[in-house]
């Protein structure tokens, strides 16, 4: 056993998605089940011999559709027996359930821990005025008090601010910024679950209208219903197991930036630069290792900024990096986001991702396989003041 760095001992043994739409037949339980048993059975195991359970945020009681199932619910629905369970808003972004998982797993208490993400945005937002940080009658609190009284209650507003100091900085110019959004487009019109699969055009992206000036509407990313699940194992369970192990080779989870989105250090670089440094500090692996990258694109900016946080380019080169699209397509030397991301093929956090990981590394992906089939892929969660980082490998 790996004792300086325990995520090496944990591995994803088996991977589930339920249907994924902009209005779901299923409720958001049902859409977790199904999600759920697909996971187990990919990694050839039974509801008994899940010992562990985890989400991120947990269940939250809001008309927003943004987390509807937490852990007792599924545990509930699924008669698990456990001897472990988590789910809780701070954390290190999206992939705080993962991390969690690893620290249990390595204590011992589990094996084989369930791991998933549900969101019914899509049907939330059509029956309420939900995509709004700010609700009628209710007092803006914590961050928000800070933006509110400018009218800055969405979170496009909020991270044009931010884009638009990295513009600023850097020079990127808007054709440059537009690649993102076409080349994740024509990823997801190979993928059969992604939302929108029409691909576009650069015309058809400046042609959309601005949310929040750098932002266009192609730059954001599609609330959605879905739940996604994983299942991570201990590395001697998992090399029993039928998939090969993926394994956790390195992870980014620390805190040296404030965590406010309101008193970000760095607008800039938000709070990326340090979690790829302690990713990176735990593995001998380089980015040039990098087969593929599954980058938060919760807008189109976050994308950029992982390309230089994680040392892909240099800080304020993302621009030269992605000019013309060919260097992150399926076909260049480094992909990006082969789904489709959250910016098409839809919002699933930072899940989607590992999901897709997975998919490509055990050459499931179809028409948007990765030639040679890919054995080193970084992934990361969130922008803002919340990020997160894994690197994953075929065992």
């Amino acid at each position: 056993m790996n004792t300086q760095y325990p995520e090496k001992n944990c591995a994803i043994t088996g991977i589930g998605q339920s249907e994924v739409s902009r209005g779901a037949t299923k409720s958001a339980l049902e859409l977790t089940v199904d999600a759920a048993l697909e996971a187990i059975a990919d990694a050839g195991l039974t509801r008994a011999d899940i010992d562990g359970l985890a989400t991120w945020p947990g269940s939250m009681d809001v008309n927003t559709g943004f987390s509807p199932v937490g852990a007792p619910g599924l545990q509930d629905a699924l008669r698990l027996k456990l001897g472990w369970y988590c789910g809780g808003m701070e954390m290190p972004g999206q992939y705080g359930a993962i991390f969690e998982a690893i620290g249990a797993i390595n204590s011992g208490l589990c094996r084989n821990v369930l791991i998933f993400r549900t969101v019914y945005e899509a049907t939330a937002r059509k029956a309420s005025f939900a995509n709004s940080l700010l609700h009628e009658g209710k007092r803006a609190q914590g961050p928000l008090a800070w933006f509110a009284p400018y009218y800055n209650y969405a979170a496009a507003m909020q991270q044009a601010l931010y884009f638009n100091r990295y513009v600023h900085e850097s020079g990127i110019t808007t054709e440059q910024i537009a690649q993102i959004s076409i080349n994740q487009r024509r990823n997801a019109a190979l993928n059969p679950k992604a939302i929108y699969r029409t691909p576009i055009t650069l015309d058809d992206y400046l042609a959309a209208p601005i949310i929040a000036t750098p932002l266009r509407l192609f730059d954001c990313d599609v609330p959605c219903d879905g739940s996604t699940a994983i299942i991570v194992s201990r590395m001697d369970v998992a090399r029993d197991l039928p998939n090969p192990p993926v394994r956790i080779e390195a992870i980014g989870t620390n805190m040296h930036y404030r965590n406010n989105w309101s008193q970000l250090d760095a607008l800039a670089t938000q709070a990326q630069p340090a979690v790829a440094e302690m990713m990176w500090s735990r593995t001998d692996l380089k980015p040039k290792d990098v087969r593929i990258a599954l980058l938060y694109d919760g807008f189109s900016f976050h994308t950029i900024n992982w390309l230089e946080n994680f040392g892909f380019c240099e800080r304020f080169e993302a621009g030269a990096f992605i000019e013309g699209g060919k260097r992150i397509a399926l076909e260049g030397e480094l992909p990006v986001n082969t789904s489709g991301g959250s910016m098409s093929a839809g919002r699933l956090h930072a899940y989607g991702a590992v999901h897709e990981a997975c998919t490509q590394m055990w050459g499931r992906a179809g028409e948007r396989q990765v030639a040679g089939v890919p054995d080193v892929i970084a992934t990361s969660t969130a922008g803002g003041p919340l990020a997160g980082a894994m690197l994953l490998v075929k065992d």
